[in-house]
């Protein structure tokens, strides 16, 4: 599940042309973090997960399906 949430953050964020830094800001997430989750190696939390759907401007659901 980690692999697809991870996925689809990067999917999203190169889609929109996001640096990971600035999604990161985006989302107020440090940047290190953002990489962690982006390489699937923390678990994320609900709240984080939101905070990066806003800041991609879709919904959670989106960073959860696989595609």
């Amino acid at each position: 599940m980690l692999d697809i949430i991870a996925d689809n953050i990067r999917r999203k964020r190169k889609e929109k042309g996001f640096s990971q830094e600035t999604l990161a800001l985006k989302a107020g997430i440090d940047r290190s973090y953002m990489g962690y989750i982006e390489n699937g190696k923390y678990n994320i939390s609900i709240l984080k997960l939101a905070q990066i759907a806003k800041a991609l401007e879709v919904s959670v659901t989106d960073l959860i399906n696989e595609l």
